[in-house]
């Protein structure tokens, strides 16, 4: 049903409207999923400080900007023991939490992205959805006006895009077990930059539906653009979302 609905609409995105063509119902601008881990509390700490907010604050925000974010974290391998429930006792003191029904480990994070797209896209109608690394910095109001000036775009995928080598040694830190895939000359596809990038409701929404059909790489940000490079979808490149190099104007920067 979901998919036929999907098809009929052809994967855009809709503002709620009324008979006059009046928006009758503020959808959020975009959900933010800042992507942690267990031990990482003085990081999240950080961030609520700098530009998340917490409390009132965070309710502020997503009331007054549209701006939802949300830190994002799976489970324990072992249920139920201090990591988990230390996560369980953060979060009943700030609510700012998706935790995800999967074990929390670094080879599991391109299908933690994957399902925290699905789910927040399940939970909100937003225009956008972005994905952040929790050592990255945001300026919320830059990012507000960027997006504001792509919401006439049904389908995109914003970000620093670059591409680069596919390794096939196993001993090599990035190691890519299904190099083969890749050509001859193992170059990856176009794809946006790990550390922050956004993607369209539309695009969310096509991740929810297929996210048992959608298969994921070795790295989050390759296992994204795979999604993307068969599809009618713009790809922005973005210096803005650039993090590593701070300048005038720019969305997110790494600390």
């Amino acid at each position: 049903m979901d998919l036929a609905i999907a098809r009929q609409e052809g994967f855009t995105s809709k503002r709620s409207s009324d008979t006059s063509g009046a928006v009758s119902k503020r959808k959020p601008l975009v959900v933010i999923g800042v992507l942690t881990r267990f031990g990482r509390k003085n990081n999240r700490d950080a961030i609520r400080k700098a530009w998340m907010g917490s409390g009132e604050t965070l309710k502020k925000m997503e009331k007054e900007k549209g701006v939802v974010s949300r830190f994002v974290i799976g489970r324990s391998a072992d249920r139920e023991d201090n990591l988990d429930r230390s996560i369980d006792d953060e979060n009943r003191q700030t609510n700012d939490f998706i935790i995800l029904d999967q074990v929390e480990a670094p080879g599991e994070l391109p299908k933690k992205v994957k399902m925290f797209f699905a789910l927040a896209a399940d939970k909100w109608d937003a225009d956008f959805y972005a994905k952040v690394n929790d050592d990255v910095y945001v300026n919320i109001d830059a990012l507000g006006a960027t997006l504001s000036s792509h919401l006439d775009k049904p389908r995109v995928y914003i970000g620093c895009m670059k591409s680069g080598l596919v390794f096939s040694e196993p001993s090599h830190k990035w190691y890519e077990p299904d190099w083969w895939k890749f050509g001859d000359k193992k170059s990856y596809f176009r794809h946006a930059s790990g550390e922050m990038y956004v993607i369209s409701g539309a695009l969310a929404k096509f991740i929810s539906i297929n996210r048992s059909l959608l298969r994921t790489y070795a790295h989050d940000d390759v296992s994204a653009g795979s999604w993307f490079i068969g599809l009618d979808v713009k790809h922005v490149d973005e210096g803005k979302f650039c993090c590593s190099s701070w300048s005038t104007g720019a969305i997110c920067s790494g600390v």
